[in-house]
């Protein structure tokens, strides 16, 4: 087998996730086990979503990898536990008419190329290494021809990044934050599909895509050790409101959701300063948009918008449907505006839908400038990203939308 030259690729396209109930401390750093339960919300993967091309041949004479088209090495261990996770797994593969045969015992000595792109900022606090991870383990185990199913694959997925686990599914997400030492009930599950709650509309906005300062797994180890808030938060606070989420997802009780959501986040970024030293994640424009979305929501006297963020400054909204998508857009550009040097193709993305709806020339309508109030300080929003709820992981079939070269294995 090591004279041929035969490569054989997988291409996968794994979503991002947004969690709506934070995950924030690990009580095994290793096996990254947290603290507590979390629930998330997957995004339109057209919109926010990793590619990767994983390939094997006899002719490659290491693990290589490449992320946004610069190699990386593969030798830390969160990598090194994924590959060896799906290696311990793989089952035969056989093609005959290329007359390719890989035993099962062969994928603990052949190499593997791995190339990945996200089509959003890295480290920038919008779930990259999630998606990223997701869509390393799914498709190698697709490769490897491993027969497991998703919350199997998401146990995997979790020793390379926690989060990565919520994102082998589509829709609303849970992660069981599990009981045993090692692990192996630490797993997600859907708790219901992209097209179960689908008025809802999301925009993401960009604030910063710079990586952020402090890293969420030193984040993380620093809250755990220092934030009295923390514990109070993982023993009181957290599992009712995960009961409560998980029923206002399943009744589609958006004023539930909101309360929920926006609370969650805020206690999160409140644990990030009740650490020592204080992380601060958010920014002046994040608190602008809190404050817009709070104003908003007072005005009409029933929520119609959640926000939520990760660790980064940038916010997550969540519209109650498109109609107020559509407002809120209008709302944000008038609040944000286009920069001189700046086009609207490149300022809105994702579901430019949205943006043809909003009608944005002329002037801004009085009722919308009713909702957000007085505006006088112009914040700072790289972009937008117009999304919704979206479906888990997928093969791409199309060879050409393929990271390696089917001759080669290396990068195109």
């Amino acid at each position: 087998m090591a004279e041929e030259k035969w490569v054989v690729m997988v291409t996968a396209q794994t979503p991002t996730n947004i969690a709506v109930i934070k995950y924030w401390g690990k009580r095994d750093e290793v096996r990254i086990l947290p603290i507590n339960d979390s629930i998330s919300v997957t995004l339109d993967p057209n919109h926010l979503c990793t590619l990767t091309t994983v390939a094997v041949s006899p002719s490659f004479d290491r693990d290589r990898m490449w992320l946004n088209g610069k190699e990386i090495s593969l030798s830390g261990s969160r990598y090194q536990n994924c590959l060896r996770e799906i290696r311990i797994r793989g089952n035969a593969v056989e093609d005959k008419e290329k007359g390719i045969k890989i035993e099962k015992k062969d994928w603990e000595k052949m190499h593997l190329h791995i190339a990945s792109h996200n089509n959003f900022p890295t480290a920038a606090g919008l779930a990259s290494s999630a998606a990223g991870f997701a869509c390393l383990v799914f498709s190698l185990a697709k490769l490897m021809n491993v027969d497991e199913d998703a919350s199997q694959l998401s146990a995997i997925a979790r020793q390379g990044s926690g989060s990565a686990c919520r994102s082998l599914f589509g829709g609303f997400v849970k992660w069981n934050m599990g009981n045993k030492e090692d692990g192996s009930d630490s797993v997600a599950v859907q708790l219901a599909d992209d097209k179960h709650w689908d008025d809802l509309v999301i925009i993401v906005a960009v604030v910063s895509s710079r990586e952020k300062e402090m890293s969420s797994t030193s984040g993380m180890c620093e809250s755990v050790e220092t934030s009295l808030l923390l514990q109070h938060r993982v023993k009181e606070v957290v599992p009712l409101r995960v009961l409560q989420m998980e029923e206002a997802i399943k009744n589609q009780d958006f004023t539930s959701f909101t309360k929920l959501t926006c609370a969650d986040s805020n206690q999160f970024h409140a644990v990030c300063m009740d650490t020592s030293p204080p992380i601060f994640y958010m920014n002046d424009t994040s608190h602008r948009i809190i404050s817009l979305v709070e104003k908003w929501n007072r005005s009409v006297g029933t929520p119609e918008i959640a926000y939520t963020f990760d660790a980064g400054p940038n916010a997550v909204l969540i519209a109650k449907n498109r109609k107020v998508a559509v407002e809120l857009l209008q709302g944000l550009l008038y609040c944000f505006p286009l920069k001189a040097d700046t086009d609207m193709k490149s300022y809105v993305l994702g579901d430019i839908s949205i943006v043809k709806d909003a009608g944005l020339e002329g002037e801004l309508p009085q009722g919308i400038k009713d909702k957000i109030g007085s505006q006088d300080q112009k914040g700072e929003v790289s972009y937008f990203i117009c999304s919704r709820p979206g479906r888990g992981p997928v093969v791409l079939q199309d060879q050409t939308q393929a990271l390696l070269h089917p001759q080669t294995g290396l990068p195109k």
